[in-house]
């Protein structure tokens, strides 16, 4: 994680915004209750089993919400999160394979929607996704899922995928036209992905209904990141994929509304395009272009200007 918040030019420690009174849902496998969250899990929902003591029988759910919030205490801040003082809450909807299905996932986003405001989540992030083969994918369940939690104020983060690189290789809920779908900046790199190497694997636009995707991309290969292990000896792991990728930008949204609180999620969207680096790869690779946090907090915020220039169709969509 130094070598992402490097890349990526998150606020240090010290910095005044880094996610403070902003929630994040993470739907994944769940969460171990690691020294890097400091009493900062601030709510548990347990799709799978129904169990109310907060776990993570699969390790995915821990290292997403590591990347996000994660204060580095068991490292002495070397694999501090970006978002160190924002608060984690946890849906599981995967099992301890990393597996799951989309009523899971819709039972998930139904509770987030009944607990927002009461936890004070701003952020849904999903780490996860199904491949998208048909132009009805965009009319299934699971994309009006994740759209009725955007139009219900949250600002949608979702993996693009480990598909690619081959066009249309976006998986679902990442094509829906709403929600920000997130790859990887750095998949030149040849990763292991759920136990198979891989380069050249983050998914890529456009969609089945020309839609461009990814928006934004991060670094994703090898992170290191919370581990779900209790050993002193294990607290932090390396993963690879979109998902890692996806808490990056999660975490870099809630620093941002740390410092700018009343901002709405098309909002955030038009200032991640307006603030995202040119890492000079093709738009249906990088969207965007890479989150770059700087950027971002020090953006003038011209609210209006931005909405106008959206509805007036001058935005890249």
């Amino acid at each position: 994680m130094n070598r992402v918040r490097s890349i990526i030019q998150a606020p240090t420690l010290d910095a005044p915004y880094l996610g403070q009174n902003i929630g994040i849902a993470v739907l994944d496998t769940g969460i171990y209750p690691h020294p890097d969250f400091h009493q900062r899990i601030a709510g548990f929902f347990d799709v799978t089993h129904m169990r109310k003591k907060i776990y993570d029988d699969c390790g995915h759910g821990t290292h997403v919400s590591g990347i996000i919030a994660g204060d580095g205490t068991a490292s002495d801040g070397r694999f501090q999160g970006i978002a160190p003082k924002a608060h984690i809450v946890s849906v599981k909807v995967l099992d301890h394979k990393g597996n799951g299905n989309i009523s899971s996932l819709l039972k998930g986003i139904r509770w987030i929607l009944q607990h927002k405001d009461q936890l004070q989540i701003r952020i849904m992030n999903i780490s996860a996704g199904t491949p998208s083969k048909r132009k009805e994918d965009e009319y299934s369940s699971l994309i009006r899922g994740v759209e009725d939690a955007w139009d219900a104020g949250l600002v949608v983060v979702t993996a693009a995928g480990n598909n690619g690189p081959h066009p249309m290789s976006i998986t679902t809920p990442g094509i829906s036209r709403k929600v920000i779908t997130v790859g990887c900046s750095d998949d030149d790199k040849t990763a292991n992905i759920m136990g198979s190497k891989m380069i050249h694997y983050s998914g890529r636009g456009p969609t089945a209904s020309c839609i461009l995707k990814p928006e934004i991309v991060a670094p994703g290969s090898n992170i290191t990141s919370c581990s779900s292990k209790k050993s002193r000896n294990q607290l932090y792991c390396s993963k690879s994929g979109t998902s890692m990728a996806t808490p990056v930008v999660s975490g870099a949204i809630a620093v941002l509304l740390s410092k700018y609180p009343h901002l709405n999620n098309v909002e955030v969207k038009l200032l991640l395009r307006k603030t995202a680096q040119n890492i000079g790869l093709n738009r249906s690779q990088q969207g965007w272009g890479m989150i770059n946090v700087e950027n971002l907090l020090n953006e003038t915020l011209l609210t209006e200007n931005l909405l106008v220039d959206y509805f007036s169709g001058t935005h890249s969509r």
